[in-house]
């Protein structure tokens, strides 16, 4: 087992935005559990992507559908009749949302309202897991980590979309899921990973740069965000997932997933940091002009997943960015990046057991 608790194997799994990046590398480790897993989302968002680089739909049944749209959500949900959904499509990137405002709102609010009211319909659903962000938070750039309980906002459209989503959650969940079905919200800070091809992100940017042996540019370099591998992330969500399964109600609300304090670092670091571990000898340059609005500071407090879901985060960032490095420069080099994916999920899983064994101990 990669996670604990109950088991994955043979258990019907939906998951929408599994062509995105954090959506892609969840059904790959369902898969590796042994769950059914279905797919739901629009084709993948970038190219190359983490999704046709995998082959993801070789290996989980893949269908194309836009979250926008009630009828083509509860068709999907009626034909693969999940006991578990997690929601992870998402318009994700901020400087997109300033361009496209109602397209943010639309996929990130209306989606979510439509993944659930079609779980509410369908008999069977057992636990949701709705997947927001931390910029849900109404950012007051101070030196606190924001809690599950601080209130929700957002400055920019994508922030306030996922703000949004956070109250449609809630709304569902106390109006019609207090009996049965269980859902349960989580955010997670800067998710990196191998396979993140997203345009306007940075450590995405950092690749491409050094793939092109070109500049890195840097818009905020003086901006701290918490950031963490994808498998870290994933590893709370499935968990959360589990205790719904297994505990019900207690554990229907929202969780943080967040990085250990001292790994929520400003911009600068991470670059520094990737340029060192590719051995490079280029150096980063910030780009005229004016940028928009995106928050200085921002951190979470994962306090509570830690005390009552034995949640931590398994890999420090240093780790995290070499592993990203790493699945670049070997797929780069030939490498099938499938192999090196599940090579990078038993490993995480063998870090995972022995700090398992350590906590316990």
């Amino acid at each position: 087992m990669l996670v604990g608790g109950p088991s994955w194997q043979g258990r019907r799994v939906l998951v929408t935005g599994h062509t995105g990046f954090k959506g892609g590398w969840l059904s790959l480790w369902l898969r590796e559990l042994g769950a059914d897993v279905t797919g739901f989302s629009l084709p993948a968002p970038t190219e190359p992507s983490f999704f046709e680089q995998t082959r993801l739909a070789e290996l989980v049944t893949h269908v194309e559908g836009d979250v926008r749209e009630l009828a083509a959500v509860e068709a999907a949900v009626r034909a693969a009749r999940p006991e578990v959904v997690f929601h992870l499509a998402a318009q994700p990137l901020v400087r997109l949302s300033y361009e496209q405002p109602v397209e943010t709102y639309a996929t990130n609010v209306m989606g979510t309202a439509h993944v659930l009211e079609a779980c509410r319909r369908i008999d069977g659903v057992r636990a949701v897991v709705c997947v927001t962000s931390d910029k849900c938070y109404e950012n007051r750039e101070w030196v606190w980590p924001y809690r599950e309980g601080d209130p929700m906002g957002g400055h920019d459209p994508y922030s306030s979309s996922k703000g949004a989503a956070e109250l449609v959650v809630s709304a569902y969940r106390r109006s019609f899921f207090q009996a049965g079905t269980r859902v349960a919200s989580v955010r997670a800070g800067n998710v990196i990973g191998g396979g993140d091809w997203a345009a306007d992100r940075l450590v995405p940017d950092i690749v491409r740069a050094l793939l092109a042996g070109e500049l890195p540019q840097i818009r905020n370099p003086d901006s701290v965000r918490p950031w963490q591998h994808v498998l870290d992330a994933l590893s709370g969500y499935l968990l959360v997932a589990e205790r719904l399964l297994e505990n019900g109600n207690q554990f229907a609300c929202g969780w943080n997933f967040g990085p250990s304090d001292e790994d929520a670092r400003p911009v600068r670091w991470i670059v520094e940091r990737m340029l060192a571990a590719s051995g490079s000898t280029l150096k980063w340059e910030q780009p005229e002009g004016a940028q928009p609005h995106e928050a200085t500071l921002l951190r979470l407090d994962s306090s509570k997943a830690r005390s009552e879901l034995g949640w931590v985060p398994r890999l420090r960032l240093e780790d995290a960015l070499r592993k990203v490095v790493e699945w670049h420069s070997d797929v780069a080099g030939g490498a099938d990046a499938l192999e090196v994916s599940r090579r990078q999920l038993k490993e995480y899983q063998e870090v995972n057991s022995m700090m398992s064994r350590a906590q316990a101990a």
